[in-house]
This record gives C-alpha cells, sequence and structure tokens, in this order.
C-alpha cells in the first residue's frame, strides 16, 4: 500500500480548541462567501472555476488539519486503499459525501495514484428540486458523476412510521450491487467522527449492545465487496465550516418522509437527542467525546460480563475457574 504523507503532531483537538479556530476559519469563510462566493445560478464560467479552485485550495490550505491531514491518517491508519483498488465514492448530495469526492479527487491530485475511482451517485427518488441541486453542486465543484436511478423512497414510503432503517439498508445494497457491476470492489461512504461517537452511544442507550461504526468492513452479501469510511476522522462541524466558507449549499435530508414532517421527525431523532446529549457533556468536559471514540479500542475482555464474537456468544463464566483472581 502506498502511505499517504499525513500530520502526526498531536492528538485530536479538543472541543474548546476546535471552537476558537473554528470561530476564526467561520469568520473568514462568511468573509469569502459574502466577497466573492454568493449562491444561485446566473455565475460566469470564470467565476465558477474560481470558486471550484478555492473549494479544492481550502481543504489543503485553510482546513489542512482539520479535513486533509484526517483524512490521510484514516487512509493510513486503518489501511483504507490497496494497490489495485476500484472505489466507488458514494454521493448522496450532503455536505459529507460531497467534501468525500472532493477529497479523493485531491489525493488523487498529489500523488496517490494506486487506485482507481468512480463517483456513484444513486438517486432513490429525489424530487426535481433536490436533484437539481446535486448535480449543480457536483458540476460546481469539477466531480464527474455517474447517476442511477432505483426506487426506494416509493417502497419505504409504503412502511410504518420509521423507515429510516429499510431505507438505508436498501440503498446499502444498491450501491454494493452498482458498484459490483460497474468492477469497482469497494464502496466509500461519507461517514464521520461525529457519526462514530452517536453511533457508540446510540448502541449503549436504545440498544442495549456495545458496538461501534467500523472504518471498514467486508459485505457479508456481496462477496469481494467491502466498505470503507475516509472520513472517519473528520469532525461534522469542521465539514460545515468548509461548506460556508466556500459559500456552499448542499442536500440536508432529501428523503419524502422527512419531507412531509421534518420538525416533528427530527426533534424526535434519537441521533438527534443523542448528538444534543453528547455536545451538552462536552461543553463540560471537551475530552468526552475522544473519550467515546477510544472507548472501543480501550475494550478490556477480561472485565466484559458476556460478548458476541462471529455470532457465538461467550460468558465470563465459560473459564471462570480456569481464571485466577487478582
Amino acid at each position: 500500500m502506498m502511505e499517504v504523507k499525513k500530520n502526526t503532531a498531536g492528538e485530536r483537538d479538543t472541543a474548546e480548541e476546535r471552537n476558537t479556530e473554528g470561530e476564526r476559519n467561520s469568520a473568514e469563510g462568511r468573509s469569502a462567501a459574502a466577497g466573492q462566493f454568493t449562491a444561485g445560478e446566473g455565475n460566469s464560467g470564470e467565476e465558477r472555476e474560481l470558486r471550484r479552485r478555492t473549494a479544492e485550495r481550502s481543504i489543503i490550505k485553510t482546513y489542512r488539519k482539520q479535513l486533509w491531514s484526517r483524512f490521510t491518517r484514516a487512509i493510513n491508519d486503518y489501511k483504507l486503499i490497496l494497490d489495485g483498488d476500484r472505489i466507488a465514492v458514494c454521493i448522496s448530495g450532503g455536505k459529507d459525501s460531497m467534501l468525500m469526492a472532493k477529497l479523493f479527487q485531491e489525493l488523487y491530485r498529489h500523488g496517490m495514484r494506486n487506485f482507481e475511482v468512480t463517483y456513484l451517485v444513486m438517486n432513490p427518488g429525489y424530487n426535481s428540486e433536490n436533484f437539481r441541486l446535486l448535480q449543480e453542486n457536483a458540476s460546481l465543484l469539477g466531480i464527474p458523476i455517474q447517476v442511477f436511478p432505483t426506487p426506494i423512497f416509493d417502497i419505504v414510503a409504503k412502511e410504518g412510521e420509521s423507515p429510516c432503517y429499510l431505507c438505508a439498508r436498501m440503498r446499502r445494497g444498491y450501491l454494493y450491487s452498482k458498484a459490483k457491476e460497474l468492477g469497482c470492489n469497494k464502496i466509500a461512504l461519507g461517514h464521520h467522527y461525529d457519526d462514530v461517537i452517536e453511533t457508540i452511544l446510540m448502541g449503549m442507550l436504545y440498544g442495549g449492545q456495545v458496538q461501534t461504526m467500523m472504518p471498514k468492513l467486508h459485505s457479508n452479501n456481496f462477496e469481494g465487496m467491502e466498505l470503507i469510511r475516509p472520513m472517519y476522522l473528520i469532525r461534522e462541524a469542521d465539514i460545515i465550516r468548509w461548506a460556508a466558507f466556500n459559500g456552499l449549499h448542499f442536500l440536508r435530508c432529501a428523503c419524502r418522509f422527512t419531507e412531509r414532517s421534518e420538525e416533528t421527525y427530527g426533534e424526535n431523532s434519537k441521533r438527534l437527542a443523542v448528538k444534543k446529549l453528547i455536545r451538552m457533556l462536552a461543553k463540560e468536559e471537551p475530552v468526552i467525546e475522544n473519550n467515546i471514540f477510544k472507548s472501543v479500542e480501550n475494550v478490556n475482555l477480561s472485565t466484559i460480563v458476556a460478548y458476541k464474537q462471529d455470532g457465538v456468544r461467550h460468558h465470563f463464566l465459560d473459564d471462570y475457574d480456569q481464571n485466577s483472581i487478582s
């Protein structure tokens, strides 16, 4: 595997440090956006080219520590890209996947060329306005997307009050299937650091289990396929700041279900509740976010009552009498 040069100075920022630096970058971003990056149609070709180049440069320069260094660090630490990989970078039209696509372009531009990339957009049934916004952003940012349609929204609309789980599973299946059809062996999804720590807490609080969102995993249903998450170490707040800095507006949630009840649905979302809980705790103790993240790296099985591995349940009483008491 070709190793990407990365920034090794120091651990992840604390919430306080991020907020201080983020406010400064955000202020710069508001100034830039107000001065030259007005959203909307009608920009000349030269203006669009300037916006694209500025967005790319800000990844490497302005937000190098927050975005570029953490992207390359995740690739190296978790061995996400190997020689000869053909990766389908999956784009939903949101801020996370759009930034991920740009990061992959920068990775290739800066010399890591031992892999091939396809920028894949699955249209689950977006309304015309949302789909147009996705296409406009891809064009503006110079992302050569390949679009394929699916009937997912039509199917999940017939489900009960919370079709999100079904929708997510169907999306994953369609993406794997199309990526494999195109000759890819991996799909890249845009989940970030905040998604990871929220998933850890959600599993404990709502699922009664300790698990995490893995940086990579093999597909159970599509032989030879693998899922990777190269945004694993990037904070959501920094993605938002990058978008604001460049005057970019992306899809938030284009689901038909949440379109009909966005306020009620959003406020009752378990993930949103956990996000707010983490934010509240981090204000009092900034290290909490990193501690949640590290908790699933520091598991001591000798202090666990029971755990599952490869579908087999292990209990501490299984070999309790063989272990000495300390």
